[in-house]
């Protein structure tokens, strides 16, 4: 190979070996504690919070005073929507999960509904008296207790009944530049594109089988494109840089804060709070960074155990996007929005 030939083959095989260097470190063989190649990223686990959490835990207040046992059941997803790769379901199938979670928050007592077959399995295991005695000095084995699990006041069900891509998108986008051939040349975009979740849930007595709330909520959900790029030469030598970036809020982050306000409207509701609970600190605090003093418990903030027409009729605090909304929006840098 002559020398023209071992310069040029150098060329790429240098490129090549930057290219490996800026990708990472990994050897083939693993490292002291058994791995390959470090790992990147490092970001804290943070609260996992909406806009409503913190007028949530301040329905703890209440609920402590007088409480009420809830219990959850299936929260489907029935909008029907797939990934176009088959890989999945669009919306996620654990809102029946947030639920809990929200009424967590808001200090209601859970009775689990959900997922029983560990418990029936235990139930099964103790009845055919397999299962060791929990205290010493009386049967060696686990006795059944009439009345021990207690049972739910009310239970919550529904699902995820809209999802619509697209419902509105604009853009613009421009290009200009010099006349001569090698004149400087760039280009801009923009476009912004919004959809939305829907869900409808319902609030049940669970002695009388009664539907004492119906709730049916929507949000939006707004994405974005930016893009910008320049061509130019450099008397024998040209580049062309283009910059972008897209951002879309996350439409999981979207469901749960629905469910949040829904539950938040539905124990308010039967807690008679008028709204007091009004959002107002950290939207990011944890629950013992909460430190706000809980509000006053009356007898009129007695749950309700029927639905009230005249009251529920003349409701329309619900139509209010902004109530209980914490005006300190977290959804700001939050799953990578900005």
């Amino acid at each position: 190979m002559t020398r023209r030939g071992r310069k040029h083959l150098l060329k790429p095989l240098a490129l090549l070996a930057v290219a490996f260097a800026l990708e990472g470190c990994i050897s083939p063989s693993p490292d002291s504690i058994g791995r390959y190649t470090a790992p990147i990223g490092g970001s804290p686990v943070i609260s996992n919070e909406t806009p409503y959490s913190a007028a949530l835990r301040c329905m703890a207040g209440y609920t402590g005073q007088h409480p009420i046992r809830i219990a959850v059941g299936q929260i489907a997803d029935y909008t029907g929507k797939s990934e176009s790769d088959n890989s999945g379901r669009k919306i996620t199938q654990g809102a029946a999960l947030m639920a809990m979670s929200a009424l967590s928050k808001a200090g209601v007592q859970l009775v689990e509904r959900f997922d029983t077959s560990v418990a029936e399995m235990e139930l099964k295991y103790a009845n055919n008296r397999l299962i060791g005695a929990d205290q010493s000095g009386g049967p060696d084995y686990r006795q059944i207790m009439a009345g021990s699990i207690p049972g739910s006041d009310y239970y919550l069900v529904g699902g995820i009944t809209e999802l619509n891509f697209n419902i509105r998108s604009e853009g613009a986008n421009g290009d200009g530049g010099g006349t001569a051939t090698n004149g400087v040349k760039g280009q801009i975009g923009l476009s912004m594109y919004v959809m939305n979740v829907g869900l409808d849930l319902r609030l049940v007595d669970t002695k009388t089988l009664q539907v004492v709330d119906v709730i049916s909520y929507q949000k939006q959900i707004i994405g974005r494109q930016i893009s910008a790029g320049v061509f130019d030469f450099l008397g024998a030598n040209f580049f062309d840089a283009s910059v972008g970036e897209s951002a879309l809020e996350p439409i999981q982050l979207a469901v749960r804060s629905t469910i949040e306000r829904a539950v938040l409207e539905m124990t308010s509701r039967l807690y008679h709070t008028n709204g007091s609970c009004a959002a107002g600190s950290d939207p990011l605090a944890g629950a013992d960074d909460d430190h706000r003093p809980a509000p006053p418990a009356t007898a009129s903030n007695a749950p309700v155990t029927a639905r009230n027409e005249d009251h529920y009729n003349a409701d329309t605090s619900r139509n209010d996007p902004y109530r209980f909304y914490n005006s300190s929006d977290p959804n700001a840098g939050l799953r990578g929005s900005e």
